[in-house]
């Protein structure tokens, strides 16, 4: 049996790179033989469906979606990817046709990659169109069969929400494409017939989908959940007229917006109603204490935590996530990727300070960087004395509880140090600042700082590293993570039904509100109340930057919002200096910055295609600016 198993999976992964190492317009065909071996066993079908979802994230080995050692999240304003920040070349005022950078096939974000997806495609087109041959001699083996079929819907589906989000109007096809056809004739649809397409497969993957199925695999829940998440971006202001509104490859016009907008709130409802299965927030989602304790903050931040640090059966909240085993199959090393350099890992994504400013007060109220200087937005400085009398002049003392659960900041608790770093740090909290003797000389060096004693080159280059996504209980140095990348999960739901309620206003206003006091109170924030809609959007907003923190979907926000201009700014340093005596000194260095930014163009809203795809196709049209 495990021979036989053994021989499914290659014959699959022959088939599948027999068809997915080319583009839209050059795919060969799979060889008879191969598609007869596939196409004959449900079992085989399986298999190959199952690459399917691995080539999701690109074609290369670093290619699985979400959990990668370059984020999308440093492609805006929430992260700094310190080993390649060059290649965000939206970010440098140089992406272009033939410079993708980060968005190109290196690895990194094959996920967005034209070329990549319409691999996929190509192989997910190939099983539609023979499943419904494939012989079947029991109950089990039909319903499988529908389920498979559903299963190929909703991974067309994905694939080309991922073109609509990034490029627009995409190149529509739904057949396998064929040795000897005419690519000359292939033009893109408009944005409207690519959303009728993703809908389309949608219903078909929800009409052929289980309430339940094997974890990792797409549920008509899943369907539903990204059926949300594209209406929310087609209901917004970049495809309502906001950039080249009579371009009707990236707008759908100046007209509609509001129906657009119920679609979205009524898309996300139906989850929130049970229609498509049984979810729900983790923890609790009572009015938390008008005053949290330590550790009431402890009990919120673990709750949120553990939310992408799930090992076994997901929880409530997922609704589909991807699986890492620990050896063999996709390979996640978040804790190495992320982890702080004086644990021997590469400090990747690091948090920067406007965003770390975003996070609020432990009671919900603003944090405010200059609280006790008036007017000083750079420095703060505490004494020992003033410490011990008011904690949160610290400015990491008493924030809500997802920061403590999403950042890794000068002292906070982490894992037990690698043998040959104890001596440096017995308490095992993080150092991204330097110690000092009361003279103002150095006493020691941070061991997590790129003056640190242990992979110094891997240091954080603006104070901060990402907590999200690490388990405190993998040692990065040596071993990969287990944990799931959560790719859709109940809290996006309330808030896209937030944000397309408070958009539509009047009675839904109250309605927005109350799903988005859910997400803050189960992470232990008071609820938001008023009835102006300026106001209650600049809310969502927000709570969206924080709850979906490095996930991805600011990525999506600041270009639907067309607020990437307001966003993207430079990266500096955070500073720090802890002194023997108690006293501390924190101060943004505007002399030390480690990445230059600019949003030099909104033509960035949208990705070019590719030089070498437009070459095969000059038919093709360009994305506006490029």
């Amino acid at each position: 049996m495990k021979k036989l198993l053994s021989y499914i999976t290659l014959i699959a992964a022959l088939v599948f790179t027999a068809t997915s190492c080319t583009d839209v317009l050059d795919q060969d065909p799979v060889s008879s033989f191969n598609e007869k071996v596939v196409f004959s066993d449900i079992n085989v079908v399986k298999a190959y469906l199952g690459k399917c979802y691995d080539r999701l994230g690109g074609n290369t080995n670093n290619g699985i979606l979400g959990a990668r050692e370059d984020l999308l999240s440093s492609a805006t304003d929430q992260t700094l990817c310190i080993h390649r920040p060059a290649n965000y070349t939206n970010l440098k005022g140089t992406l272009s046709p033939d410079q993708l950078g980060f968005f190109a096939n290196t690895g990194y974000a094959g996920f967005l990659y034209w070329n990549n997806i319409y691999a996929n495609i190509q192989n997910i087109n190939n099983i539609l169109a023979n499943i419904d041959d494939v012989p079947t001699t029991t109950t089990t083996e039909e319903a499988l069969k529908q389920r498979l079929k559903g299963e190929a819907y909703f991974l067309r589906a994905f694939e080309y929400s991922m073109l609509l989000m990034n490029y627009g109007g995409a190149v529509i096809r739904t057949e396998p494409f064929k040795l000897g056809e005419d690519f000359l004739t292939i033009t893109r649809s408009s944005l409207q017939q690519t959303l009728d397409q993703v809908l389309s497969d949608i219903d078909n993957a929800i009409a052929n989908l289980p309430a339940s199925i094997e974890q990792g695999r797409a549920s008509r829940g899943a369907a539903a959940a990204l059926k949300s998440r594209v209406l929310l971006f087609c209901a917004s202001p970049l495809v309502n007229g906001g950039y080249e509104a009579t371009n009707n490859l990236v707008s759908f016009g100046t007209t509609g917006q509001t129906a657009r907008w119920q679609a979205a709130r009524d898309a996300a409802k139906a989850v929130m109603d049970g229609t498509y299965g049984n979810y729900g927030l983790v923890g609790t989602t009572d009015d938390p204490p008008a005053v949290l304790t330590e550790a009431d903050i402890n009990t919120y931040a673990n709750t949120y935590f553990n939310i992408f640090n799930q090992k076994g059966a997901w929880n409530k909240e997922t609704i589909w996530g991807i699986q890492f085993p620990l050896t063999g199959g996709n390979v996640n090393r978040a804790n190495i990727w992320y982890g702080p350099n004086g644990y021997h890992n590469w400090g990747n994504n690091d948090p920067t300070e406007p965003a770390v400013r975003q996070y609020e007060m432990a009671d919900g109220t603003p944090f405010v960087w200059d609280k006790y200087d008036p007017g000083n937005q750079l420095e703060r400085k505490a004494t020992a004395a003033e410490l011990a009398a008011d904690p949160q002049r610290n400015p990491y003392v008493g924030r809500e509880p997802r920061f403590y659960a999403t950042v890794l900041f000068h002292g906070a608790p982490w894992q037990q140090r690698p043998a040959d770093a104890t001596g440096f740090d017995p308490y095992n909290k993080v150092q991204t600042g330097h110690f000092y003797n009361t003279d103002g000389t150095v006493k020691a060096y941070g061991i997590d700082t790129r003056q640190g004693l242990i992979e110094s080159w891997n240091g954080t280059k603006n104070g901060y590293y990402l907590k999200k996504f690490m388990d405190p209980a993998t040692v990065g140095q040596y071993y990969a993570n287990t944990n799931t990348w959560v790719e859709f999960r109940y809290a996006e739901i309330l808030l896209n039904y937030a944000e397309a309620c408070i958009e539509l206003g009047g009675a839904d206003l109250q309605a927005g509100l109350d799903a988005l006091n859910m997400v803050r109170n189960r992470a232990g924030l008071p609820d938001r109340v008023t009835t102006d809609q300026a106001q209650a959007r600049e809310w969502v907003r927000h709570e969206r930057y924080i709850e979906h923190f490095a996930e991805g979907h600011q990525w999506y926000d600041m270009r639907r919002w067309m607020t990437a201009p307001n966003v993207i700014e430079n990266v500096y340093e955070m500073k720090i200096k802890e002194f023997v005596n108690g006293d501390m000194e924190w101060k943004l260095d505007l002399n030390a910055m480690p990445d230059a930014r600019s949003w030099a163009s909104n033509k960035y809203y949208w990705l070019p295609i590719s030089r070498d795809e437009m070459n095969k196709a000059p038919q093709l049209q360009q994305n506006p600016g490029y």
